[in-house]
């Protein structure tokens, strides 16, 4: 082994690295990053849900507008029908009241064709303004005409002194005091009763208005809480728990709701219960006037419940239209109008000279 050693091998030096300072930024750049995305990421899903809420809010409105459609075209049909009924009925009534005035124009030709006698042709003249008498009554559901008719006939009559003619007027006193004694349905005073209840009942409040049973509480006269530091600074611990009960039982009221399906309608539906009301006593009114005295003591029965179920009859708007409902359905009777078959049997029998 040679003593002469070589050279030392050189030690290669440590490359320098990159500096820590850059190192720690680009920790922090990618942190931030993931950080944006994750908040871009929870900016989306909210959006979503959001845009979700308002689809689902947009297709309820929808529903609900196309709900509305519907109840607003079905009144719109009834409406119509209604008006196209009414339309027919007094087609109907001019129908009646042109042939009444025709048969009276052929009634007065007829008369003054005639070459009778005075008493011959007054009765026939009697006969038949008793009979139109009678035409006006069944038009108008009055007994006023008939009335009216009688009286005139028997002061005509009592002027002419003819023995033949005493038989006509006991037939003409016979059928007044029958008229008399029966009992017909005034039909203008029912007609004012019935606009008198549409008036109040759009001013008679529902069941679910807001404060329309509440009542007032009396203020305090003192404030609250210098109440409670007076009580707790005397020691007045009994004051102090009687304050406290106090406001506590004033935070829930409890009452009785005898009919929930009132209380739970909504404004829409609370202003068609109204005007639902109102319709129905209008459709009576014209019942009324049609001599249909079922169709509109039907009516009148079916107003009466909704305004027990929606309304709130315990004040004095409420009783006054109970009341006055009933006196409308009380009044309102099926009675048919008396005929002067009497009456015109012995004008007949007198004009034949029998």
């Amino acid at each position: 082994m040679s003593s002469e050693s070589g050279p030392a091998p050189s030690i290669p030096k440590p490359t320098p690295g990159p500096a820590p300072s850059r190192l720690s930024w680009r920790a922090y750049a990618g942190k931030l990053t993931g950080l944006v995305a994750f908040l871009a990421l929870a900016i989306a899903v909210m959006l979503w849900q959001k845009l979700s809420v308002i689809q689902e809010q947009l297709a309820r409105q929808s529903a609900d507008a196309g709900q509305l459609s519907m109840q607003a075209n079905s009144l719109a049909k009834n409406a119509q029908d209604l008006a196209n009924d009414t339309a027919a009925r007094v087609a109907l009534l001019d129908t009646r009241l042109s042939e009444v005035a025709l048969q009276r124009a052929q009634l007065e030709e007829l008369i003054q064709s005639l070459s009778r006698s005075r008493d011959e042709n007054m009765v026939v003249d009697i006969e038949s303004a008793l009979a139109l008498a009678q035409q006006q009554a069944e038009l108008t559901g009055s007994v006023q005409p008939l009335l009216a008719a009688l009286q005139s006939a028997q002061k005509r009559l009592s002027k002419v002194s003819q023995p033949r003619l005493t038989p006509v007027l006991r037939a003409l006193q016979r059928d007044i005091d029958h008229i008399q004694s029966v009992s017909i349905t005034d039909t203008p005073t029912l007609l004012n009763k019935l606009d008198e209840l549409v008036l109040l009942v759009e001013e008679l409040p529902l069941l679910n208005a807001v404060g329309a049973n509440s009542k007032a509480t009396p203020a305090p006269t003192k404030p609250l809480a210098n109440v409670w530091e007076q009580a707790w600074r005397q020691g007045q611990w009994s004051a102090l728990a009687g304050n406290v009960w106090q406001e506590l039982s004033q935070l829930i009221r409890v009452s009785r709701i005898d009919q929930p399906e009132a209380v739970l309608l909504t404004p829409e539906q609370s202003f068609f219960a109204r005007e639902n009301v109102k319709l129905r006593l209008l459709n009576a009114r014209l019942g009324l006037l049609a001599r249909q005295t079922s169709a509109s003591r039907s009516d009148l029965q079916l107003v009466e419940r909704d305004i027990q179920r929606f309304f709130d009859v315990s004040g004095r708007k409420g009783q006054t239209t109970l009341s006055l409902l009933k006196q409308t359905q009380n009044q309102m009777r099926q009675v048919d109008l008396p005929r002067l078959d009497n009456s015109l049997a012995a004008l007949a029998t007198a004009a034949a000279g029998r």
